[in-house]
């Protein structure tokens, strides 16, 4: 008889999952705008704003490890929010940031208010995901 031990991740093996859960959003949310025409057109349309959300949860886990799921995801949506909510603001000097590669896809173009639902889908997705990896590795202890 064998026995297998499962341990709780570390500190240090949680945030290596945390960065690397964000990388690959950033990569599934590059590829979502990438290979849009190859997508049905919901995914399409949506999946590149949700992966967004995901990544800033994710990328907020791993700088607030130790902060419970439920504060993540109110900065999370506060984040995410701010960001939707500065593009009504359209100073020239901002502008040219946005019309940069990595100043749009941070900061975006345009307000939309879809995006607010999209990004509310994108972390709680995120955080139901977070929450079942967390139950998955406390109840194997």
């Amino acid at each position: 008889m064998t026995l297998v031990k499962t341990t709780y991740p570390t500190l240090k093996n949680k945030r290596l999952i945390y960065i690397v859960a964000t990388i690959l959003c950033m990569i599934l949310g590059l590829a979502s705008r990438k290979i849009a025409h190859l997508l049905p057109l919901f995914v399409a349309e949506n999946a590149g704003d949700m992966i967004w959300a995901m990544m800033i949860y994710f990328g907020f886990r791993f700088l607030l490890i130790q902060k419970n799921l439920f504060t993540t995801v109110v900065i999370s949506f506060l984040f995410c929010f701010c960001i939707e909510f500065s593009q009504l603001y359209q100073a020239s000097w901002i502008n040219q940031i946005r019309r940069t590669v990595v100043g749009g896809l941070i900061l975006g173009k345009g307000f939309l208010t879809i995006d607010l639902i999209r990004y509310s889908v994108g972390i709680i997705t995120a955080a139901i995901l977070d929450r079942i990896y967390i139950l998955y590795h406390t109840s194997n202890r």
